[in-house]
């Protein structure tokens, strides 16, 4: 025992050597947030946050995990810069949705959340200055695209500031969490397709009655115990719900990609994507036309979408994702070609790849 005393002795004084560097860290950070305000920079510096966690990891000997570094060091970070000033995020909401979980893995605990219940909302919210960022579905590894949120690019000014890849469990959340009291679930449209299957195995019959959201349908069932809920892990916590079943997502490998949206696109990092989207003359040969420049400046495309003008009929806007930076010099060739064969061509934004 004595050992162990002595041990947590050791722990004890680590901790408070700890605390008071962060304090001093802190400290530091107020006044480089006052540096920042004399020169008239933008208080939050993406490819600084970047720089400081790829530095800290490459040090690191271990045994600490890098995982968890490099987590804590993002609460750090988000903490600073709620000192520097309060960083406001829209978000599809309401809070519980996977999309909230999204946007705090990105901007941490500090920062100031603001659920909107529309897609259209979030755009909104950060057009009129109302929060700095938004954060929005645009994909899922099995259902595809998100198109409402393809559609509101096509009249919005704002930029994608970055991508978030989020894993998605599904879970089946009611007030009792027990199957018998089951008589009809709540679902969004999306979740539901992703289980199908096992909804379809396991409550053969019961009504699958559509929400706006994951997080709206756990707040439903929340004030019915006849009830239950496909929706995450946070909106169980959020609403106080009980498990009947987790991991309900009919593939394991579920991801959604989500969007960061915001008045200016970051500086390149080097590992960056380029969203683009344009509308083509109607001719034969039109879709190969913009293809070709790609092909000849060996620029990888990730993703190619159309989607209706809903301008005029027939004509389609297409959304093309690419590697690399519009700075880069062969992306910037091959968007200054590809534009001469479109009736209009827009960059939606350059961001870092997600992790």
């Amino acid at each position: 025992m004595s050992d162990l005393n002595e041990l947590r002795k050791k722990i004890d004084e680590i901790d408070r050597s700890i605390l008071e560097l962060l304090n001093k860290r802190a400290e530091v950070a107020i006044e480089i947030g006052k540096a920042k305000q004399d020169l008239n920079l933008s208080i939050h510096s993406p490819e600084r946050e970047k720089q400081v966690l790829k530095r800290l990891t490459e040090k690191n000997r271990g045994p600490f995990p890098n995982n968890v570094l490099k987590l804590i060091y993002e609460e750090i970070l988000s903490a600073s810069l709620s000192l520097q000033q309060p960083l406001k995020v829209a978000y599809f909401g309401p809070s519980g949705t996977f999309t909230h979980l999204a946007a705090s893995r990105k901007f941490g605990s500090s920062a100031e959340y603001l659920p909107e219940s529309t897609i259209k909302g979030v755009f909104e919210a950060v057009t009129r200055e109302k929060a700095q960022y938004g954060v929005v579905p645009i994909e899922n590894s099995t259902e595809g695209m998100v198109n409402s949120t393809l559609d509101m690019f096509i009249d919005s000014d704002l930029k994608i500031a970055f991508e978030i890849m989020l894993e998605v469990r599904h879970n089946l959340l009611s007030k009792t969490g027990k199957r018998q009291d089951v008589k009809k679930i709540y679902s969004h449209p999306q979740p539901r397709a992703q289980c199908r299957e096992w909804l379809e195995n396991n409550f053969p019959g019961t009504p699958i009655i559509e929400e706006t959201s994951t997080a709206s349908a756990a707040r439903r069932v929340s004030r019915d115990p006849s009830a239950a809920a496909v929706a995450g892990e946070l909106a169980a916590s959020v609403y106080n719900l009980r498990f009947i079943e987790k991991g309900i997502e009919d593939y394991k490998n579920n991801f959604t990609r989500f969007l960061v949206i915001a008045k200016e696109s970051p500086p390149g990092t080097g590992r960056d994507k380029t969203s683009i989207m344009l509308s083509v003359k109607d001719k034969a040969g039109a879709l190969y036309s913009i293809l070709r420049p790609f092909a000849r400046h060996k620029i990888s495309l990730t993703r190619i979408e159309s989607r209706p003008s809903r301008r005029k009929a027939w004509e389609y806007i297409f959304f093309i994702d690419m590697e690399g930076h519009a700075e880069d010099g062969e992306v910037k060739k091959a968007i200054r070609e590809v534009k001469k064969e479109c009736l209009f061509l827009k960059v939606l934004g350059s961001y870092p790849l997600a992790e």
